[in-house]
């Protein structure tokens, strides 16, 4: 009765679902003008992505003729034909918000121009920073017999040119519009404020410069999306470093999935265009607007507009960790949690920054899987390193689309001395944690810091995370063998607190699960609060459909995708789905199970979802103490009560605005106020 097809939501289109809330608050009206661009290209962005793993996954099954089907029964070209639909009312979404906010932005003083409505002023300023600036790195090619159309790189804008010269038969010319450059341009033209034109309508005015002899009858910007899911044998590869180097140059050689192309009436260049990558079964799509959105970026962040941007915020230090230089000292005494972004994350890379000059320091073991492009945590960990401390460091260099960042990194741990692991054999290393082993009188103490998101000290704030500083000596003991069996010198062990996957994490969530049916069936009450990215695992969600026909009251807070379908009489009628959006990204995974009262609180890296639990190395935690564990209780019933920026899913898939009743909340306004308090400012 719970296994069945109609129970289940397909995976891409819950996540292209998720992309469209993220549209919508491109629409907040109530949202700073520039910040809701912002937002135009964040989802823009997450779309290119999708096609490049998604959709090129979903095509390679149809080229291989592999006939899986999902969770909800639809096989591979059910999913592409769906996608297809959905994608187009995207964009015609976005271009139309786009609109409106551009048509805003005038009344502010900002206008996007085009290069013949200039003033003579700006045209000179642009006829020399042409000649200048722009020439010098272009490199158009004619097409014809002897000069094939080139390999053209992934996401990467073009110009199509078609030439004439007299009677002769019409001539095709490929502009690469370079990406070194700056897409958006600022003109000096005048002084009504700040005036931009594009790189490639600078480009387009300038063809017949740029192809002498020939006549430009037609111009027309296009892009290709390319497959970027490479594979990466990370099981039979001797070097897997040098593996991952090979997988990156074929990304950027990728099969075609998608071709964009302005819309245009003409169909000489579009019929080229699509003759050239018949072959390839890709997804076309004829945009109104400007081909990639995410140039808009640039624009969200001008200087001298902070009125429409949000008020900056400040993360707060927590009293107990305010003017100390002694973390050991405090996280001795105490467990502390920290919730990120209200909360600084400061404190948790001046945790490896006093380790690296701490004498009594003895090793440090770190994992990492996404750092930032200049990372405070990386360069403490090369401090370290070059005091003596022993440095273990596990780095993921298979973290998708940091791949690269990741090995430029690890080559520097390496040559600072530290002893550097590339992963785990066919596992991808998610879990986070920092094991810092001193010598304090006749004894060795160790000091762990997990969390539920990256070592990153740029994302830190940007996302909602949680993490957590403990000196608890069953933790400690448990950190030191979860390194030992990341560096293969164990089989997994009999744990003590901490729950890992692929060897344990599914099994116990299916006991928790299991232990609230109980309590339920008892009389006893059963409830279940869990918040997380993404929720696909069948297994899982089977479980929770037999916890909810039990009547246990289960209450899930799913940023992006989730395949259950929450509301089915008889199925999840006690199940409440909801995504919250806002100005920070979703990210903590946090886990309540009320254990007949009692209330126990886990903290993860993981999502409930079959990679992370099977083909992951990921990490679950208890909160105790009930300070901590309580705080963690009523961080996820402000959530429950968001009415500003959070949506319900309905049983059908589809998402609607939790109604705006009663007292606003706004649950990320509130956590910061939360951490102002915490931090001893008066509200």
């Amino acid at each position: 009765m719970l296994n069945k097809e109609e129970n289940f939501l397909n995976r891409e289109l819950s996540w292209l679902k998720f992309n469209e809330r993220v549209l919508n608050e491109a629409n907040d009206l109530s949202k700073p003008l520039l910040e809701r661009l912002k937002f135009v290209a964040i989802a823009s962005s997450n779309l290119d992505e999708f096609f490049m793993i998604r959709v090129a996954g979903l095509k390679q099954q149809v080229e291989s003729c592999i006939d899986n089907r999902d969770t909800a029964g639809l096989d591979a070209m059910d999913q592409l034909r769906l996608i297809d639909h959905s994608v187009r009312e995207f964009e015609g979404k976005k271009y139309q918000f786009l609109k409106k906010i551009i048509n805003r932005l005038k009344q502010e003083k900002i206008f996007f121009s085009q290069v013949e409505n200039l003033s003579v002023t700006g045209r000179q300023w642009l006829d020399n920073y042409f000649y200048q600036i722009i020439n010098p790195v272009l490199t158009p090619l004619l097409i014809n017999g002897s000069n094939p159309l080139p390999l053209l790189t992934n996401r990467i804008l073009n110009l199509a040119v078609l030439l004439g010269r007299g009677g002769e038969e019409s001539q095709i010319g490929i502009i690469p519009v370079p990406s070194v450059l700056s897409r958006i341009i600022e003109v000096p033209d005048g002084d009504r404020g700040h005036t931009f034109v594009f790189l490639e309508d600078i480009i387009t005015m300038y063809c017949t410069y740029l192809f002498c002899g020939y006549l430009v009858e037609e111009v027309i910007p296009f892009r290709i999306t390319r497959n970027a899911d490479v594979l990466i044998d990370g099981e039979g590869a001797e070097d897997l470093l040098a593996e991952v180097e090979k997988s990156l140059r074929k990304r950027k050689q990728g099969e075609p999935v998608r071709l964009e192309i302005a819309e245009t009436q003409k169909t000489f260049l579009k019929d080229f265009l699509l003759e050239e990558f018949k072959s390839t079964g890709l997804a076309v799509y004829e945009i109104i607007g400007r081909i990639d959105s995410y140039c808009y970026m640039n624009i969200a962040d001008l200087p001298g507009y902070d009125h429409l941007r949000h008020a900056l915020l400040i993360p707060q230090i927590p009293i107990d960790l305010q003017n100390t230089n002694k973390l050991f000292d405090v996280i001795r005494d105490k467990d502390i949690l920290l919730h990120h972004p209200y909360e600084s994350f400061e404190p948790v890379v001046d945790f490896i920054r006093q380790a690296a000059v701490d004498p009594q320091v003895l090793a440090i073991k770190q994992t990492l899987y996404r750092v930032s492009g200049n990372s405070s945590i990386v360069s403490a960990l090369v401090q370290a390193a070059e005091n003596g401390k022993q440095v273990t460091v596990v780095i993921e260099v298979r973290a998708r689309f940091d791949e690269e960042n990741n090995i430029l990194w690890a080559r520097r741990l390496e040559e600072a001395g530290c002893h550097v692991i590339y992963g785990v054999a066919g596992l991808k290393v998610h879990g986070k944690m920092a094991l810092i082993i001193r010598q304090e009188a006749n004894c060795i103490q160790r000091y762990i810091h997990m969390g539920t998101g990256n070592y990153n000290d740029a994302t830190a704030r940007l996302y909602t995370d949680m993490s957590l500083f403990t000196a608890n000596k069953q933790v400690g003991g448990d950190a030191s063998e979860f390194f030992n069996m990341l560096l293969g010198y164990s089989q997994p062990p009999l744990w003590e607190k901490l729950i890992v996957a692929p060897t344990g994490l599914r099994m116990c969530l299916i006991n928790l699960i299991q232990r609230e049916i109980e309590f339920a069936e008892e009389g006893k009450g059963g409830h279940i609060i869990a918040k997380m990215n993404s929720l696909l695992d069948k297994n899982i969600i089977l479980k929770l459909y037999e916890a909810s026909c039990k009547g246990v009251r289960i209450e899930l807070i799913i940023r992006g995708i989730c395949s259950l379908r929450p509301g089915i009489k008889g199925v999840s009628h006690n199940i409440t789905v909801r995504s919250i959006v806002g100005r920070f990204l979703e990210h903590h995974r946090i886990i309540y199970f009320g254990n007949g009262g009692k209330g126990d609180v886990y903290l993860s890296s993981a999502d409930w979802m079959n990679r992370n639990l099977s083909q992951r190395v990921e990490l679950m935690f208890p909160v105790e103490g009930p300070e901590n564990s309580e705080r963690v209780k009523a961080i996820l019933e402000i959530m429950l009560k968001d009415n500003r920026k959070a949506y319900i899913m309905k049983s059908d898939g589809n998402y609607r605005h939790v109604l705006r009743r009663g007292v606003a909340v706004n649950s990320q306004e509130r956590l910061f106020q939360e951490a102002e308090v915490r931090a001893g400012i008066s509200l």
